[in-house]
């Protein structure tokens, strides 16, 4: 597919997992890609550039290099982010303080700056990487889950302010995906053969997402081809969110 020929796209958090797949498909369907990332190791065709997105003048120099480099941008794939685990009295102040700085004002940051350049686009998309945990009461994630309730809210107003802009802004939904944060955390665990199952067995598809399922959601949404889609959000989860099979003998 050449849908993205000629457009300009900025991937944060684009040097690993979600973010990286997003970009090498966003670039191999034709787009030319900024990555921008704490540790922006990526391969040709791609351009990294460091950016913390808890740095507002960080965001804005990033935001603004990348975008001379480019010519402009088209889209904007919101995907950095951080975790957090356990129940409400698990995390600190300063560690929800945190986590809310990288995924909430991270993304809203990273779209202001981009404003510009995206209402002079004839095909500009947002797209912000959410998650299943905006929608469902998982165990021991109280703080992260809240960020990402923010992200689908965030991104539901922020598509409609923009629609006189022509911007279009969804979000994705992954559910559990095989990514190298997910791996850091089952490597940490107990038992990681026995958590990596007890993951897979609650998306009733039985398995793990791939980040790359997720990047063709994203490209779905970003893509001039999806002109009539804004303010959705996609599910990539196995059918967590909506289906309730019988358990499995």
């Amino acid at each position: 597919m050449t849908d993205f020929e000629g457009l300009r796209a900025v991937v944060t958090g684009g040097a690993s997992g979600i973010g990286l797949a997003t970009a090498r498909l966003l670039a191999a369907r034709g787009a030319r890609v900024a990555v921008l990332d704490l540790k922006p190791d990526v391969d040709d065709p791609l351009t990294g550039y460091r950016c913390d997105v808890s740095d507002d003048a960080a965001v804005t120099a990033a935001v603004s290099v990348a975008a001379s480099s480019l010519g402009g941008i088209d889209v904007l794939v919101n995907n950095a982010g951080i975790g957090a685990q356990g129940d409400v009295t698990a995390n600190s102040d300063d560690e929800w303080h945190r986590v809310l700085d990288v995924n909430v004002l991270g993304m809203a940051r990273m779209t202001r700056a981009a404003l510009p350049h995206l209402r002079r686009s004839p095909a500009a998309a947002v797209v912000n990487t959410c998650s299943i945990a905006a929608w469902q009461g998982l165990p021991n994630r109280v703080l992260y889950s809240a960020s990402k309730g923010a992200v689908m809210a965030m991104t539901l107003a922020m598509a409609t302010d923009h629609l006189d802009d022509g911007i279009r802004i969804n979000c994705v939904c992954p559910g559990t995906a095989d990514t190298p944060w997910v791996g850091r955390l089952l490597d940490a665990a107990a038992d990681p053969a026995a958590e990596r199952a007890a993951l897979a067995a609650r998306q009733p598809m039985g398995r793990l997402v791939t980040a790359d399922e997720v990047a063709h959601a994203i490209a779905y949404l970003a893509s001039p081809l999806s002109s009539s889609t804004t303010g959705t959000a996609v599910a990539v989860d196995g059918g967590m969110y909506g289906l309730r099979p019988r358990p499995r003998p």
